[in-house]
């Protein structure tokens, strides 16, 4: 059951980079998600509170697919506030 979960964020995440967002310390948030019992709630966690250890999405120079993000946390059913922090995230890095 541990390695489907982390098969989830994996894909996940690799989905937001496909989109065109950046991941700073991407390591220590795999690591992080992996020890999770509930990855989509400590991903959110870490997109509103992570920059303290070095956790940050960027928009790669401004391409990024919004469209294929908002459908990457639908498609991993997380709950509608999460976009919004991500959001917030991605806007607090300007």
């Amino acid at each position: 059951m541990g390695s489907l979960s982390n098969e989830s964020f994996d894909v996940f995440l690799d989905s937001l980079k496909k989109a065109g967002i950046e991941i700073s310390n991407e390591q220590e948030l795999r690591e992080r998600l992996a020890e999770a019992q509930w990855w989509r709630y400590a991903f959110t966690t870490l997109a509103s509170n992570g920059r303290s250890i070095g956790i940050r999405f960027e928009d790669r120079n401004a391409a990024c697919n919004k469209s294929e993000v908002y459908r990457a946390f639908s498609e991993f059913q997380f709950p509608e506030n999460a976009v919004a922090i991500f959001d917030a995230s991605l806007k607090s890095q300007h």
